[in-house]
């Protein structure tokens, strides 16, 4: 089973997301999906300054097995994106909770509570 923090939100394409402290959303992949992906060879990071509406597709994670869309959980404007991917896609593989790979301002916070908590994200890969 994979390991699902507490204090994230998840989408069901496998998107997680965190509320920071100053109100930003910062996005990342799930454990799961990375998982079922493989080794990531590749990340298209959405662009800064971008708009992005809910469950929108934004970008792709390329595996040796496969390329996957990339979806916001949460819609908004893009305001960084973590280059660190660029060189070193792997590290959603290695650490898929601290390798986020972008953060935005929310257009509305309230989002976050459609998506599902860590017991409804177990539950939902359960299946």
């Amino acid at each position: 089973m994979s390991y699902i923090p507490e204090d994230l939100r998840f989408a069901e394409s496998h998107e997680w997301a965190r509320l920071e402290s100053d109100g930003t959303v910062t996005v990342g992949i799930s454990d799961h999906a990375q998982k079922v992906l493989g080794d990531v060879v590749f990340v298209e990071l959405p662009k800064v300054g971008k708009v992005l509406a809910t469950g929108g597709a934004i970008g792709v994670v390329e595996s040796v097995k496969a390329a996957s869309d990339l979806y916001t959980p949460v819609g908004g404007e893009v305001l960084a994106v973590n280059e660190e991917l660029i060189d070193s896609p792997e590290l959603l593989n290695d650490e898929p909770y601290d390798s986020w790979i972008f953060r935005l301002k929310p257009s509305d916070r309230t989002e976050l509570d459609h998506l599902l908590d860590a017991a409804g994200y177990k539950v939902a890969i359960s299946e």
